[in-house]
C-alpha cells in the first residue's frame, strides 16, 4: 500500500497491480515504451536487509556537499508517495507527479506493471526530466528480480543480509544473498557491509563471474573510533578520512557511513569530480533519516526496527545511548516478520509494552502481539497519539517501533496536530 498513490492512478486512468510479482519483463516492456529513461542515469544501486535507507541518506548528503544534483528513490514512504521520489532532498510535487502520470498514460503502460514497478518508472522519468547528476536507487525487495534492477549502476552496494521475505527470496541466507547479489553488474565495483560467511561466499562467486571489484567492510575499509571517527582504506583506496562526526546513532551506522563514503569515492571516478574531504565530513555530519532512531519529541524516538537484525541493532543502540534509563515500547508489526524473535530482543531491555493496530493489509493484530509478548506490563492502545505526546513527561525513554508503515501512519496523525 503506497499512501496517496491510488488517486494518481484513478485520475489518469493508469492501472497497476497492488500485489508483489518478482520479475523484470513488465518493467522492460514499460520502459521501452517510455524511451528507456533509466539508461540515461548515473546510478548507485543499494540493496540489503537493513541499512539501505541510512546508507542512501549518507550518500545523498555527501553528494550534495560536492555540489551534485541528486535523485533519490526509497521505500516505504515516510508521509506519502511523494517522499519516495526526491531531487536534492525535495519530494516530488503533485504537479510533477501529474505530468509523469500523463506521460505514462500516453505511453500506453497501463496494466503492464505492479504498483511498485509503476512508481519505479515514475522515478526514472522524473530523474531524467530533472537531469540529475547522480541517482541513489534503493531496491524494494531483494535485488535480482526487483523493479529497480534494470539499471547498470556505477557502483552496487549490499549493506547487510539476513533472513527476510522468505516466501519470495528463499529460506536460507545463500538464497537471499543470491537475490541481493543480483544487482552486481559486469565489471562494476561492488561493496558490502558485514555479511554472514555463507552469504559472503555467494557474493564473492557473483563478483568473480561478473569480473567486478569487491570491497568488503573490515577488510578493504573500516572505521576507527577515537575522539572522532576515521575511515581507513587498504592500498586499493589509498586515502584516510579523519574527523568524521555523525548524528546517526549506533555502531551499525558507522558501517553504513563507511559504505556510503566508499561507494561515493568509486562513483566519483566515473562522474569525473574532484573528491573533497571536507565535503565528505560535512555530508556525514548533516545526515539524518526519519524513522532511524529519530527523536520526534523529548524522550520519544521513532525507529523502524521490523525484523530481528534491525531489532538487535536498536537494542544495542538503546544500551549505548540510555544506560540505566527506563524504556517503554510502542509496537506495531506486520504479520510476515519474525514477531516473536523481535519481541524477545525488545524484552531484553524493557518490561513495558504498548501494542497498536495500524492500517495496512499485512498488519498484525495488536491483541495477537500482546499474546506473544512475555512482558510484565503489556497493554493495547486504541489511540496512541495522545499517549505518545504525553510521554514527553515520562522519566525514561519511549521507543515507537516495529514497522515503517506504523511510523508513517503515526507521523501523518501527528502532522495534523503539530508542526512535525
Amino acid at each position: 500500500m503506497i499512501r496517496n498513490f491510488e488517486r494518481y492512478k484513478e485520475k489518469w486512468n493508469v492501472e497497476s497491480d497492488p500485489s508483489i510479482k518478482p520479475g523484470l519483463e513488465g518493467m522492460k516492456r514499460a520502459l521501452a515504451l517510455l524511451q528507456e529513461p533509466h539508461k540515461k542515469l548515473q546510478v548507485v544501486h543499494v540493496a540489503g536487509t537493513n541499512g539501505k535507507g541510512s546508507t542512501v541518506a549518507f550518500l545523498e548528503q555527501i553528494a550534495l556537499c560536492h555540489g551534485l544534483s541528486v535523485g533519490k528513490f526509497t521505500s516505504p514512504c515516510i508521509v506519502d508517495v511523494h517522499d519516495q521520489i526526491q531531487v536534492n532532498g525535495i519530494p516530488i510535487t503533485e504537479k510533477e507527479m501529474d505530468e509523469l502520470f500523463k506521460e505514462m498514460m500516453y505511453a500506453g503502460i497501463s496494466g503492464l506493471l505492479t504498483d511498485f514497478e509503476l512508481l519505479t518508472c515514475a522515478a526514472f522519468l522524473h530523474f531524467d526530466n530533472e537531469k540529475v547528476d547522480l541517482v541513489l536507487l534503493e531496491t524494494g525487495l531483494g535485488g535480482l528480480e526487483d523493479s529497480t534492477n534494470v539499471v547498470t549502476p556505477l557502483v552496487s552496494v549490499i549493506t547487510s543480509i539476513a533472513l527476510e521475505h522468505t516466501q519470495i527470496l528463499g529460506n536460507t541466507l545463500e538464497e537471499i544473498a543470491f537475490h541481493k547479489a543480483g544487482i552486481i553488474k559486469s565489471g562494476k565495483p561492488a561493496m558490502v557491509g558485514i555479511l554472514p560467511e555463507e552469504a559472503l561466499s555467494v557474493v564473492k562467486e557473483k563478483v568473480r563471474s561478473e569480473k567486478s571489484p569487491l570491497f568488503i567492510y573490515g577488510e578493504d575499509f573500516y572505521v576507527q573510533q577515537d575522539e572522532s571517527e576515521e575511515i581507513y582504506f587498504n592500498s586499493r583506496v589509498p586515502c584516510t578520512i579523519e574527523g568524521l562526526s555523525r548524528k546517526m546513532a549506533g555502531d551499525h551506522q558507522k558501517i553504513n557511513m563507511a559504505l556510503a563514503i566508499t561507494a561515493f569515492l568509486e562513483a566519483a571516478k566515473n562522474l569525473q569530480i574532484d573528491v573533497q574531504m571536507e565535503a565528505i565530513r560535512q555530508g556525514i555530519e548533516k545526515t539524518s533519516l526519519p524513522g532511524r532512531f529519530e527523536q520526534v519529541f523529548p524522550n520519544v524516538y521513532f525507529d523502524g526496527a521490523h525484523n530481528p537484525a534491525s531489532a538487535e541493532k536498536l537494542v544495542e543502540t538503546i544500551k549505548q545511548q540510555f544506560p540505566g534509563k527506563a524504556i517503554r515500547f510502542v509496537v506495531g508489526m506486520v504479520k510476515d516478520k519474525d514477531i516473536e524473535k523481535v519481541l524477545r530482543l525488545f524484552e531484553s531491555v524493557s518490561d513495558e509494552f504498548y501494542f497498536v493496530d495500524f492500517e495496512n493489509p499485512r498488519a498484525a493484530n495488536a491483541q495477537f502481539l500482546q499474546q506473544l509478548s512475555r512482558a510484565k506490563k503489556k497493554e493495547i492502545l486504541k489511540d496512541c497519539i495522545p499517549f505518545i505526546q504525553s510521554n514527553i513527561y515520562f522519566d525514561g525513554i519511549t521507543i515507537v517501533t516495529g514497522s515503517l508503515y506504523l511510523l508513517s501512519e503515526i507521523r501523518n496523525e501527528l502532522l495534523k496536530e503539530v508542526d512535525f
